[in-house]
This record gives structure tokens, C-alpha cells and sequence, in this order.
């Protein structure tokens, strides 16, 4: 009985289905892992994808904002042309007017003619009077002339002094200079003084204002700076505007070679921060070498003097200021890439040049590291730097201590895995490189390892294997004893727990080899990371020092510096053109 049931029981069908299943479980076990390692691989492609998507979105932003500012810049200097254009057709008649009357190929009655209309054209304008006044006394009219004077001082009396004290300077009417010139200086307050006395610094530092006047200058600019320098905080305001000029002059770090540097140390901003401040020391050397470099003008006083009279007219008046403030603005964008944060803070310490009114140091700083927005000549730079030279050498001493300061003791190396941080160290000069490997290992082996704790069977697929086994056995014996159909079901039951148990034992030895093979990966990349981000701090370290050690250069620089030697001398000249102040 026992053997028909066992051969009617025929378990070959059962076998093969079983061995089916089996299969399937590897192909499915494969597909598994390669889901896996696609995710993985996915991951990776997201964190990446992630970083240039934000690259691309700041780039993106730069670009508009660049574009934004050049239409702007468009606007603005259609508006200047429409609102001060017709300004600029008299600034460009002065020292036309001036050299008409030189040559002597112009009528008398054609500059008193175009004077007159513009006198018509341009009303409250302070340099339409001027002109009357010039074509007046060309034409031997002082009681017109006198009338001119008197609207053009009622209109702006700074300015006008100004522009007659040169004038009058270009005609070698050296009395007449003389008396502009003390009218001018006596409305000035060394607190408060126009904006447009850098032209006669400029005529000063040039040496075309004569002997006489050259003491009135020299003069009045001492009495400044003792009025100045009894004010509480004299010494730190001085320190504070040339530093801020000075650091006007430092450069972003283009293309870095610190690439792990900036990729895996939390101290990079610092470190590029110092950086620039150490380049700056080159860059200031060669600004200051370019301006004493250069040889003092070799043409005639009244080509210079003509020079300075374009500054003084040439240059935007005080109605302009809001709408150039605006244009400098859009320009240093645009200089910077769209930068509009490194824009804006350009514009911060370019903001006095742009002031109606400032105190006499201020004129010097200004003149000194922001020619192009002042017009001040280089002469005017050699002056003012040699006569601010201790102010000057106290702020770069001052600038070189605070970027010093910023040096960190200890820089801060991480790597990451994705957005969180796994390792954190520190190293001062990047020779700890054992150190800190070794605890990087230390670092795997202990998350490899609690990593590896986590991936065992459990309680249920470990009880498959015995509890798999005796429930096939029991199928069996119910297979022998006549119960065909419970038999069968326990068998199979049976049998596919004990399958569970391996093939989730063997999934799990896969996983844990993954894991094994995961963390021996970031073992050697991060190594390889620690190694190359030591390598650079050791290469920063070297070049911030020679970088640095150029501050010498500058500091000796400034120090030889001498306001005497720097004030041109010319001798006297004749000119044709009888003035009277």
C-alpha cells in the first residue's frame, strides 16, 4: 500500500517546478542588484546634475543682469544726451573760444555772436555768462564783460572763480591769477570744499599756476590739514578711506587652481578672501609704479592749461550727478560679469567721487585711486599720494595686519556623500597627512561595520531553514500515511522556506559584498582626496607667503614718496589775451 501511494505521489513534477523557481529567484536576485547599482549610478547623475543645474541658474542670472545693465547704460546716456547735451556744446566753446583768439582766424564779432546765443539757449547754466564775459573782453567791452563776471558769480561763484584763475593764468595776467584764485580758495571750507578743486590741485601739482599762486595753494592746503587733524577721529577716518580705496584695487582669484581646496574645505572663502589680499600687494605696486613711471608732460603751459580748462568744463556738473551715479553703477555690472553684489559694493567706495562737496582728504584719496571718476591728471596722482604718504603707508600697513588677521591656524578639510558630510579633519601646513588618513580608515572600518550589522537574516528567514525542513518532513510522512493533498502542500511549503532561507542568504551576502566593495571605494577615493586637498594647502600656504611678503615692496614704495618732488616747476610765458580779475 505504502509504495503505490509513494508512486501515485509522483514528486518529479514538484521537482521541476521547484528548480524553476530557483531560477527565476537568481534572474530576479540579478535584476535586483542591477536596480541597485542603476540607483546608485542615478544618485550620482541627480548630485551632479543638481551642481550644474545651480552653476547654470547663477550663470544664467549673471548674463541677465549684465544685459540688463547695457540697456540701462543706453538709456542713461540717452537721457544725459537729451537733458545736458546742449551743455556740452558750451564746454566744448571755451577753449575753442580761447584758442580762436590765439590764432587769430576767427572774427570778434563771430565769438561774440555764438557767446551771446548761447547765453539766450542755455539759461541758469553758470558757464554761458563765463563766455559772454571772454568774448567781452576779446572785444575791449568791460562794462559787458563786468556784467557777464557778475552773473556768472551770482550763478556759480566756485566755478567761475575757478575758471578765470585759469584763464587768466593762460593769458599770463599772473595778478589776476593770483586774485581768482584767493576768491576761490577764501569760499572754501577744508570740511566742505566743491568737488572742482581737484582742478586747481591739478594746475597746482602741474606747476602752471606761477610762483605766486603756488603759495596761496600751499598755504591754504596746510591750513586744511591742521583744521582736519584737530578733529577727533582724524587718524582712523584717513585709515578707513584709503583702506577702502586701496582694497577698491583687489581682484577676484580667476580660474583657481585649489580645485579640491574649494571643493572640500569648509575654510575656502576665507582662504580665497586672503588670497586676494595677498595678490592685491602686486597689484598696488604696479598701480603706483604705472603713475610715477610716467614721464611729467613735455607740452606748452597753455596746452596743459587747456587741458585742465577741459577738465573743468568738460566734466558733469552737479545736475548730472544722480544720472552718472546710475551709469557707474550699470558699468561696473557690466565689468563684472553681471556680477551685481561685487558691482554694488565697487560703488560703495566709489560713492564720494560722485559728492558735491567732501573734505580736503577725501579730495586726495579720490584723486589718487579714482582718477577716471574725478578727472585728475597724473600729476595731480604723484601729488596727492606723496602728500597723504603717511596716511597712505598707516591704512596699507593697517590693511596688510587685518588680511594677515584672517589667517586661519587650522583649515578644515570635509568629504561628503552627497549633500551630508561623512569626515571631518583639520590640518595647519598639510603635514599631518598620516593622521588624518588613519583616522579616515578608522572612519570606514567602524560605518562598514555598523553598515554590515545591520545587513543579517532575520528571525524569520533564519527559522525558514529548520522550520522549512521539518514542515517538508512532516509533508512527507503525511504523503505516507495516505494524506495526499495536505502532504503535497506541506512539502511544498516546506521546501520553499528552506529555498527563502538561501536565496535571502544569498542576496544578503550580495548586499554585504556591495557594502564591503562601497566602503573600500570611498576608502581609496577619499584618501586619494585627503592626499591631493594637503598637497594644495601646502602649495597656498608657499604662495600666500610670497604673495604676502610683496607688501614690502609697496610699504617702501610709499615711503620714499615726497610732495616737494612732485610739484612741477615751469617757467614764464606770454599770452595774449589781457584778463582782468
Amino acid at each position: 500500500m505504502a509504495d503505490r501511494v509513494i508512486q501515485t505521489a509522483d514528486l518529479s513534477r514538484i521537482e521541476q517546478n521547484l528548480n524553476i523557481v530557483f531560477q527565476n529567484l537568481d534572474k530576479l536576485e540579478g535584476r535586483v542588484t542591477q536596480v541597485n547599482n542603476n540607483v546608485n549610478l542615478v544618485n550620482d547623475e541627480l548630485t551632479k546634475l543638481a551642481e550644474d543645474f545651480r552653476d547654470y541658474v547663477q550663470e544664467a542670472a549673471r548674463q541677465t543682469e549684465r544685459q540688463l545693465a547695457e540697456t540701462r547704460l543706453i538709456k542713461i546716456r540717452q537721457e544725459l544726451e537729451t537733458k545736458f547735451g546742449h551743455y556740452a556744446e558750451i564746454r566744448r566753446t571755451t577753449t575753442g573760444i580761447l584758442q580762436a583768439d590765439d590764432l587769430g582766424i576767427v572774427k570778434k564779432e563771430t565769438i561774440t555772436d555764438v557767446t551771446e546765443e548761447m547765453m539766450v539757449t542755455t539759461p541758469n547754466y553758470w558757464l554761458a555768462p563765463c563766455l559772454v564775459a571772454l568774448a567781452a573782453w576779446i572785444n575791449d567791452k568791460p562794462e559787458i564783460a563786468d556784467r557777464a563776471v557778475r552773473e556768472a558769480i551770482k550763478r556759480d561763484d566756485e566755478k567761475t572763480s575757478l575758471l578765470f584763475a585759469l584763464i587768466c593764468r593762460r593769458a599770463d595776467r599772473k595778478q589776476a591769477c593770483l586774485k581768482w584764485a584767493k576768491r576761490y580758495f577764501e569760499n572754501q571750507d577744508a570740511e566742505n570744499l566743491d568737488r572742482k578743486c581737484i582742478v586747481m590741485l591739478d594746475a597746482y601739482a602741474s606747476g602752471l599756476l606761477g610762483t605766486d599762486s603756488e603759495g596761496v595753494v600751499a598755504r591754504h592746503m596746510e591750513q586744511w590739514i591742521s583744521c582736519l587733524e584737530e578733529k577727533p577721529g582724524f587718524v582712523e577716518k584717513q585709515i578707513t578711506q584709503w583702506s577702502d580705496a586701496i582694497n577698491q584695487k583687489r581682484e577676484p582669484l580667476r580660474d583657481s587652481s585649489y580645485t579640491y581646496l574649494k571643493k572640500y574645505s569648509a575654510t575656502w572663502p576665507v582662504l580665497q578672501d586672503i588670497m586676494e589680499g595677498a595678490h592685491l600687494h602686486a597689484i598696488m605696486f604696479d598701480y603706483l609704479d604705472q603713475i610715477f613711471a610716467q614721464q611729467t608732460s613735455s607740452e606748452t603751459v597753455k596746452r596743459q592749461l587747456d587741458g585742465i580748462l577741459d577738465s573743468l568744463v568738460g566734466n558733469y556738473d552737479d545736475e548730472e550727478i544722480p544720472l552718472r551715479k546710475e551709469e557707474k553703477l550699470n558699468q561696473f555690472i557690466v565689468d563684472y560679469e553681471g556680477d551685481k553684489r561685487r558691482a554694488q559694493a565697487s560703488m560703495q567706495v566709489e560713492e564720494s567721487a560722485f559728492e558735491t562737496h567732501k573734505d580736503f582728504t577725501q579730495l586726495l584719496t579720490d584723486a589718487a585711486m579714482k582718477p577716471e571718476s574725478t578727472g585728475a591728471s597724473v600729476s595731480t596722482q604723484k601729488f596727492a599720494l606723496s602728500l597723504s604718504k603717511e596716511w597712505v603707508g598707516n591704512a596699507y600697513q593697517d590693511v596688510i595686519a587685518t588680511n594677515r588677521s584672517k589667517i586661519p591656524n587650522e583649515i578644515e578639510i570635509h568629504l561628503t556623500a552627497g549633500d551630508a558630510v561623512i569626515f571631518q579633519g583639520r590640518t595647519k601646513d598639510g603635514e599631518n597627512e598620516g593622521e588624518l588618513v588613519a583616522n579616515f580608515n578608522s572612519y570606514i572600518d567602524k560605518a562598514k561595520a555598523d553598515a554590515l550589522s545591520k545587513l543579517v537574516l532575520s528571525g524569520f528567514q533564519q527559522f525558514c531553514l529548520y522550520g522549512g525542513g521539518v514542515i517538508a518532513v512532516l509533508g512527507l510522512i503525511m504523503l505516507v500515511m495516505g494524506n495526499l493533498f495536505l502532504g503535497i502542500v506541506a512539502a511544498v511549503a516546506g521546501v520553499g522556506l528552506v529555498i527563502n532561507h538561501f536565496s535571502s542568504k544569498k542576496n544578503m551576502e550580495t548586499q554585504r559584498q556591495n557594502t564591503e566593495n562601497q566602503y573600500e571605494e570611498m576608502r581609496k577615493n577619499g584618501t586619494q582626496i585627503i592626499r591631493a586637498t594637503l598637497a594644495e594647502v601646502v602649495d597656498f600656504r608657499a604662495e600666500f607667503s610670497e604673495k604676502d611678503a610683496e607688501s614690502a615692496k609697496v610699504t617702501d614704495f610709499i615711503e620714499q614718496l615726497s610732495p616737494d618732488q612732485y610739484v612741477k616747476r615751469v617757467g614764464d610765458s606770454t599770452r595774449r589775451v589781457k584778463i582782468n580779475a
